[in-house]
């Protein structure tokens, strides 16, 4: 794997792509908010948006101004094919990981 993808990362990555063409800041984040149960901040968003951008995962856009936002576009997210493979071997990393483990049978302390 070239670059581990953590679990937050994951979970963006996973959001944008249930997202499609309708992966922009507000469905994203009520995309994870949905599906996750965790509050998430804006810029707790952005933030690993950005990094996911820089490793080369997602590519984004802005879209043209609208007067519904006060003349401000939006910012849309999509998938890069680097993006897809890194969720499938992190994916995989960790199912040969719980393959096996029956949490049951753990003992502890």
């Amino acid at each position: 794997m070239r670059d581990h993808l953590g679990e937050f990362e994951q979970i963006v990555l996973l959001a944008v792509l249930r997202l499609g063409d309708d992966a922009y800041g507000v469905p994203i984040r009520r995309e994870i908010e949905s599906k996750t149960s965790r509050a998430l901040t804006v810029g707790a968003l952005y933030r690993t948006l950005d990094r996911l951008e820089d490793k080369g995962y997602v590519s984004s856009w802005f879209s043209d101004p609208t007067p519904e936002r006060g003349g401000r576009s939006k910012r849309y997210f999509r998938l890069k094919a680097s993006g897809v493979r890194a969720l499938a071997d992190t994916r995989d990393a960790l199912e040969a990981m719980w393959r096996g483990v029956d949490l049951k049978k753990v003992k502890h302390a």
